[in-house]
């Protein structure tokens, strides 16, 4: 059983899985979809809602593992759509990965008021917390229960529904930024839908300041300066990449100011400032310069010749900072370096 889409002239020139991603975001230029009855049937749902649930990601492993076709034959990711091609799905590419059954709906929100957090700050528009490593910000179809939004929703249930309104914004609800699983740090969390909103903009306008602590291999050349190079999804979409002329995923501006604070006999200190806000900036961009984060293991040097390796439980990357002003009034968070930055300099002098 399969779904077959006969794509038009609108579609040509588009990469196969941008364009099955367009799919589920109802974009324009999509030819209509006739789901054959028998699996409707057999999903129970309706043709968008199957969709809903698959991200692009989902999509390119389809692709990759020859779940979808066109026109009968199996394509790489970077394929190129022409007119009246056939693009095959078939239900097993429809089909939810193992253990994403369950994120269906906002009923699938489990508060958790095991979930351990310091609140730094709270009034009647956001919320300031001081997230520890090692915890995810929002559920994902791994992890359900022990994440930070698990022990938000229990403590401040006011914010569940509060978001962009995006098809998976309710598994974020209040969430304007995040921090990687085994980063910690200072975050704000909107409160209600209007702070939700401006902090929003804030961030799309570039008017919140951030600061991040890290400990990176070696010693940089440059004292202080400017990292701008663009990045991009790796071809399987688990990491970042610098993008090159190469690079077929989409290219986003990067911009990391920083400066060296304390230089130590392997690693320095460092601030770092983020300009852009992209997923694993700092970490992509120090790698970049030869200076991977202590303990990141997905970025970091092959060549162990070049640094010696030091045993961190997690990448030693810390939020610091946040400054803004919202609806009025100027704030300033600060959190302190946590404890396992303060053993590694004992360990590590």
């Amino acid at each position: 059983m399969k779904l077959n889409i006969i794509t038009t002239e609108n579609n040509s020139g588009e990469r196969i899985d941008k364009f099955l991603a367009g799919l589920a975001k109802k974009k324009n230029n999509l030819p209509a979809l006739k789901f054959p009855p028998a699996l409707l049937k057999l999903r129970g749902a309706s043709r968008q809602a199957i969709l809903n649930n698959l991200s692009r990601a989902d999509f390119a492993r389809a692709i990759k593992n020859g779940k979808i076709l066109v026109n009968n034959k199996k394509v790489k990711l970077s394929y190129i759509l022409r007119e009246k091609d056939e693009v095959s799905i078939t239900h097993k590419a429809l089909s939810l990965p193992a253990g994403r059954q369950g994120i269906k709906n906002q009923k699938a929100l489990l508060p958790n008021s095991k979930i351990k957090f310091e609140v730094l700050y709270k009034d009647k528009n956001i919320i300031v917390i001081d997230k520890p490593a090692g915890l995810l910000t929002h559920p994902d179809f791994k992890e359900r229960k022990n994440t930070l939004v698990n022990g938000l929703i229990a403590k401040f249930p006011e914010i569940i529904g509060v978001g962009d309104k995006s098809n998976d914004s309710w598994t974020r609800p209040g969430i304007v930024h995040r921090l990687d699983k085994d980063t910690s740090g200072v975050m704000v969390i909107a409160r209600n839908q209007k702070s939700f909103d401006e902090l929003k903009e804030l961030f799309k306008n570039r008017k919140i300041k951030k600061k991040y602590l890290a400990v990176v291999y070696g010693k940089l050349k440059n004292k202080s300066g400017v990292i701008e190079k663009p990045i991009a999804r790796s071809g399987n979409y688990k990491k970042q990449v610098i993008a090159g002329l190469k690079t077929k995923t989409k290219i986003r501006e990067a911009i990391t100011e920083y400066k060296v604070l304390k230089e130590f006999k392997n690693y320095s200190l460092v601030e770092a400032r983020l300009i852009t806000g992209r997923t694993h900036q700092i970490r992509i961009h120090f790698f970049s310069l030869g200076h991977p984060v202590v303990g990141d293991k997905i970025y970091k040097i092959k060549n162990k010749l070049k640094f010696k390796q030091i045993d961190a439980e997690r990448q030693l990357l810390h939020a610091g900072q946040i400054q803004f002003e919202l609806l009025g009034k100027k704030y300033l968070f600060s959190s302190p370096l946590p404890s396992d930055f303060d053993e590694f300099y004992a360990n590590f002098p």
